[in-house]
């Protein structure tokens, strides 16, 4: 057994660590200890990960080598943005080489590191976007109303949290909460009642086709003026946007309950009730959960773009549209990360019910 176990990341990050030595110091700040610090740390995790150890080990090596590396490198620009050389370049591509290969062992590489993986994984390749975000845009000095750094926009959260929560009060906990449950609500008391009585599925269907095209900046309009500029003519968006996919995945639902199933049900002589409850909607269940996270996202963008059109001077999509005016890009992305936030949270609730409800569905076994 040979002591070496190349692999193409650390091949190329050592390429790229070699190259850097060309180009010291990096930036106009960085004096030149700093700099082969960084060359230091770089040959330590391409080195490392090419030699044949545990896989504890090379995670370590290349947690310390990658993080550790672009962290001095994000430190050198420091009061030098728009200095970034080529070799500070090349130090960068060799750390997110580095960090690409630890993805690769942590996502298993035909070794099995457990379920711990399957967090570390994501958090990871987040916290590269972050690191490679604020590394250009500070190393190539991009101007700030273009694309501000992830630093400026997270010293705008911290420093607006009051103005934030009072946007997340009136556009999420007012407009979108009520707009979601009662537009999901209806459309699956409505799904039921079009199960019973066919004509209202061969009536309802082919409106809800035509409702999904309409495009959302005309119904908002129409909405504020209906219900005034305060979140209620949001939440009437959010209902319009949010009923339809709900009535035409219950329906579907309800119809994907095999034949074999009904007519066992027939056999226990069983009411059309308990039919309904005890067979076809828990079949309906994958198809009602598809529903409710569709317009999970729906109900956000909806709301957001609805505010657009007119609202009291609070709320995200007004921020966004004031302060975009304003060319304060900072706040604007600072809704934008509150959003995403907000957005994946809800997702990632509706996920975890959907497996705690439908455990039973074949998608789940491993």
């Amino acid at each position: 057994m040979t002591l070496f176990r190349p692999n193409w990341q650390a091949l190329l990050s050592l390429l790229a660590t070699l190259y850097s030595l060309t180009a010291v110091p990096f930036t106009a700040t960085m004096n030149g200890s700093s700099s082969y610090l960084v060359i230091a740390l770089l040959l330590l995790g391409a080195i490392g990960s090419m030699l044949r150890l545990s896989a504890m080990l090379e995670i370590a090596i290349l947690v310390v080598s990658s993080l550790g590396a672009a962290a001095l490198l994000i430190g050198g620009l420091t009061d030098a943005t728009g200095t970034a050389n080529a070799g500070y370049f090349a130090g960068l591509t060799a750390a997110w080489l580095l960090g690409w290969r630890l993805v690769t062992v942590l996502s298993g590489d035909g070794r099995n590191l457990g379920t711990l993986s399957s967090l570390l994984v994501p958090t990871l390749f987040g916290i590269w976007v972050l690191i490679l975000w604020e590394a250009i845009v500070r190393g190539t000095g991009i101007p700030f109303v273009l694309l501000p750094p992830p630093s400026a926009i997270a010293v705008r959260v911290t420093t607006s949290t009051s103005i934030l929560m009072a946007d997340f009060n009136q556009t999420v906990l007012k407009a979108v909460l009520f707009g979601y449950i009662v537009g999901s609500l209806t459309g699956f008391i409505v799904a039921i009642l079009a199960d019973r009585y066919r004509f209202l599925a061969n009536g309802l269907l082919p409106v809800g086709n035509m409702a999904s095209a309409l495009p959302m900046i005309g119904v908002a309009p129409v909405m504020v003026i209906w219900f005034g500029f305060d979140w209620q003519s949001k939440a009437a968006v959010v209902v319009v946007m949010t009923f339809f996919p709900m009535l035409v995945n219950t329906i579907a639902g309800l119809a994907s309950a095999g034949e074999m199933e009904r007519d066992l049900m027939r056999t226990y002589a069983s009411t059309r009730w308990q039919s309904l409850f005890k067979l076809r909607l828990p079949a309906a269940m994958p198809f009602i959960f598809n529903a409710l996270k569709i317009n999970s996202t729906l109900a956000l963008i909806g709301a957001i773009v609805a505010e657009f059109f007119g609202t009291p001077v609070v709320g995200m999509g007004f921020r966004i549209s004031t302060e975009v005016g304003r060319m304060n890009l900072d706040m604007v992305w600072a809704e934008i990360a509150l959003a995403a936030v907000v957005g994946s949270l809800f997702y990632g609730a509706l996920a975890l019910l959907e497996r705690a409800v439908t455990f039973w569905h074949p998608s789940y076994r491993r």
